[in-house]
């Protein structure tokens, strides 16, 4: 019995897991992280940086090593993970060279999250989804150019926010549209309104003008259709909407990049 348990001892030590990183120095660790990044194992350089930034602590390239973290999380599609440690970074380190860097990777983070990767198959913009990611990657977007705007990522950022913006209302005229094809016509004309109201030379203004026609034209108002018209045709003289109830082109609006 004694020799069974001293066994049972021994099995259980010599099945302990062995760290291979024990004795590697920092820039042995990032090595072997850069390397699983650079054949695509993300999932494989996290702990090497993970290592990396406790082994490093306090110096340049324990930063280094939490920003690359995250961008190993966000091609892994740990989006939250990303953000998690992008926010961390932020926190942690707000006189950091990077910081512009990591305001736009958490900018970028909330975008694609907000995409989603089907759309680029099945064609569905951001206006067509849930809109919290759509505003956090706005803000980030918006703290990276006004803080840092001569940054090498600003041009993009500042890219990025006028889609944001456009889909934002888009959004609004997509919920209107919704409302209109179910016979709600007042709900409709608010959700078109608030587009209209809230948002300026973005590619949406002209399709809420014709929701809101067409929902005054359903619910008989007269007076107030034909104004819309008229403000329709007047910024929009060439508009499909009002010659063919639709806009016709083979691209939609929100395909930039």
């Amino acid at each position: 019995m004694v020799l069974t348990a001293s066994a049972l001892v021994l099995g259980g030590c010599s099945s302990t897991p062995v760290d291979k990183t024990a004795g590697m120095s920092p820039n042995r660790l990032y090595s072997e992280a850069k390397d699983e990044m650079s054949s695509g194992q993300w999932d494989k350089a996290i702990p090497y940086l993970e290592k990396l930034e406790a082994r490093a602590a306090g110096t340049p390239l324990a930063q280094q090593a939490q920003l690359d973290k995250a961008y190993a999380h966000f091609k892994a599609g740990e989006s939250a993970q990303a953000i998690a440690t992008l926010e961390r970074f932020i926190k942690l380190h707000p006189a950091s060279p990077a910081l512009d860097y990591a305001l736009y990777m958490k900018g970028i983070v909330n975008f694609n999250d907000d995409l989603g990767i089907l759309s680029a198959v099945t064609r569905q913009d951001l206006a067509e989804r849930d809109q919290k990611a759509a505003k956090e990657s706005f803000e980030s977007f918006r703290e990276l150019s006004a803080r840092f705007p001569y940054s090498k990522y600003a041009p993009d950022a500042r890219q990025r926010m006028n889609y944001i913006v456009s889909s934002l209302a888009q959004y609004e005229v997509h919920v209107a549209n919704y409302y209109f094809k179910r016979g709600a016509y007042l709900a409709a004309i608010n959700r078109a309104q608030v587009a209209v109201s809230d948002y300026r030379d973005v590619p949406a203004i002209e399709e809420a003008l014709f929701v809101l026609y067409k929902s005054y034209d359903a619910l008989g108002m007269v007076q107030l259709r034909d104004d819309t018209k008229r403000v329709l045709q007047t910024n929009y003289p060439q508009s499909e909407f009002l010659t063919k109830g639709a806009r016709t082109s083979t691209d939609p609006w929100w395909k930039v990049w």
